[in-house]
């Protein structure tokens, strides 16, 4: 059973000692205590201290966070995979959440709002916590494990306030930046920050951060859902990936790196080489296993490959998630399996890489247990590290329809450290050296089940090797919401949509690459033990079904346009970034849209 079932209590009791009320259609950040206890009751303790960052936790958590919302919409098309949505070019878009995966979401889209409202709340509640946590009596005059405690607790309401900017610079480039609590605020109608700055204040938090927190393993410190000094690390290395990374600028409305970008790919490289050298974290030797016998088993994974994991539960809304509800495969007609994967994607795996087969799924299974492959107008291919047959919590069981399903959410792997340590040291240098190529391998035989002789050549050179992260990178964290804001940082994100869109094109109409791939599959009837096709995937099949055979389509399953409505409406140099919502924009007067909204 998740950890965070048994902390739901404390992070409720957080929840409601810290709570504030958010009144957007008022004024920006009007947040005002709804508790009548004052600061000084609610650290008053290490215990209430705790509650209040487990507080901070939950805004993680809900269909609002990294519950649905975020992984499944807001980071949403990309050429790993399409949002089912009937939003398309043809009907104008619903203005709604599907709209956020398809890059039309208009400024009148509430949907922004919302989002804009949790993570600002988040940000209070860290802001609460980090102002008051150092003022306790106990962090400075109490036990050793006293000040232990307080200054971990301290250090994860840093790396959480720094997770909640970091996301809203992703979604909406330059937002205002409140560094204390909204009571103490003498104007909370606050403008745009420039990101660069909240990129570096965020930065020197988690310095701070993780000169608090203990590793993972150390004395009295048990894997659990909590923050330890390999996450605050790891984050501080993606946000300094960003920040020397391609962002779109209000001003140029272009796409552009600052100057002094190999500044910060040294904090990335730093900060990883720090979490590789502790031995805190390591792969799990089986990449399947990350996802079927843990993280959908609800188990915490045992080596330490997940370095930080939104905890869900709870069954509402607010504290659980549709993880393996929205994405996943189908179970007696339940689930909405609809995170669909790009043919073009699929076809992207080397064959014998099993993180294809874990990523991605072809089949759903009826209410007698049996697997078919899936007819739909969205193709055979469905993202599936989450999904409802390898769920093991006995309350949800796979053919119920259920749709909060308890399964936390990876937010950082150590499979990403080693990726990001690789880029940064490849960056720096211009060169892959040794250690790059080593921790870059790690990652790629694994995904061949550590067999060296499958895997291919590594480049040596700077451009290969750059090139063959971008691509490693997609193969190993397909489904998990980082390709698309990857894909932007590197500056790639119209180019590689303009490829995807040609070869989405290809696959339809089955030509090259694409003309050996079959038009229909024929899987069997009655398996129970998983889909069994009669031919393979690279060649066509039988021009009638075999008999105990159902025929399914593959590549004729795509419509006339489906490349169109694909990330429909993106268009370069303004849809990397969303507008402001109506209420948002209503309520702050210093707040004006930008990037052509």
């Amino acid at each position: 059973m998740s950890i965070i079932n048994l902390k739901r209590l404390a992070i409720l009791t957080g929840c409601f000692l810290l709570t504030v009320s958010f009144h957007s259609c008022k004024k920006f950040l009007a947040l005002s205590p709804n508790s009548a206890f004052d600061e000084t009751y609610v650290f008053g303790s290490v215990n209430d201290a705790y509650s209040a960052v487990l507080g901070t936790y939950a805004s993680l958590t809900g269909d609002r966070g990294y519950g649905g919302r975020i992984q499944y919409y807001f980071s949403n098309d990309c050429d790993e995979s399409y949002c089912n949505a009937s939003n398309t070019l043809g009907i104008g878009g619903d203005n709604g959440p599907k709209a956020l995966c398809r890059y039309n979401a208009l400024a009148t889209n509430t949907e922004l709002d919302a989002e804009w409202n949790i993570y600002y709340a988040g940000i209070d509640r860290a802001n609460h916590c980090i102002k008051n946590i150092p003022q306790m009596h106990l962090y400075t005059n109490g036990t050793d494990n006293d000040k232990a405690s307080l200054r971990r607790l301290y250090g994860e309401a840093l790396t959480l306030r720094a997770q909640f900017f970091f996301d809203l610079i992703k979604f909406w480039g330059d937002v205002p930046a409140p560094y204390i609590p909204s009571v103490d605020q003498p104007d909370l109608n606050l403008p745009a920050t420039d990101r660069d700055s909240i990129y570096d204040h965020i930065l020197n938090d988690l310095a701070l951060a993780s000169s608090l927190l203990p590793w993972r393993g150390e004395a009295g410190v048990t894997a659990d859902e909590r923050i330890t000094k390999g996450a605050a690390k790891a984050l501080r290395a993606r946000i300094a990936l960003f920040r020397g990374g391609y962002s779109l600028r209000a001003g140029s409305r272009q796409m552009e790196r600052p100057a002094d970008y190999l500044k910060y790919y040294q904090i990335a490289r730093d900060e990883c080489n720090d979490i590789i050298n502790s031995g805190a974290h390591k792969l799990n030797p089986s990449f399947m296993a990350v996802f079927k016998d843990n993280l959908d088993a609800h188990r915490l994974e045992p080596n330490g490959e997940i370095l930080f994991q939104v905890g869900l539960s709870g069954g509402t809304g607010v504290s659980d998630g549709r993880v393996g509800f929205i994405d996943g495969t189908r179970v007696n007609g339940n689930g909405m399996g609809s995170d669909w994967a790009l043919p073009t994607y699929f076809y992207k795996f080397d064959s014998l890489d099993v993180r294809r087969d874990v990523t991605i799924a072809s089949y759903a299974i009826n209410g007698s247990g049996y697997y078919l492959g899936i007819a739909t107008v969205y193709g055979p291919f469905v993202m599936a590290k989450f999904r409802r047959d390898w769920h093991s919590n006995p309350a949800t069981p796979a053919n119920s329809n259920f749709a909060y399903t308890g399964i936390s959410w990876p937010m950082i792997r150590y499979s990403d450290v080693l990726l990001m340590f690789a880029e940064a040291e490849n960056e720096l240098t211009h060169a892959p050296t040794a250690a790059a190529i080593g921790a870059f391998k790690q990652v790629r035989v694994r995904g061949f089940n550590g067999d060296e002789s499958k895997m291919g050549d590594i480049p040596s050179d700077y451009t290969g090797f750059f090139n063959a992260i971008t691509n490693e990178r997609m193969f190993e964290f397909g489904g998990e919401g980082l390709r698309k804001w990857d894909l932007i940082r590197w500056n790639m994100i119209a180019a590689v949509f303009a490829e995807t869109r040609a070869n989405l094109a290809k696959f339809r109409q089955q030509q090259a690459p694409y003309d050996q791939v079959p038009a229909k599959m024929y899987y069997l009837n009655n398996s129970a033990a998983g889909i069994v096709y009669y031919s393979g995937y690279y060649q066509p099949a039988p021009s009638t079904p075999p008999t105990g055979y159902t025929s399914v389509n593959w590549a004729a399953a795509y419509l006339n346009n489906f490349e169109n409505d694909w990330a429909g409406s993106f268009v370069a140099n303004q849809r990397e970034i969303l507008p402001y919502g109506p209420q948002t924009l209503s309520s702050n007067p210093n707040l004006h849209q930008g990037y052509g909204y």
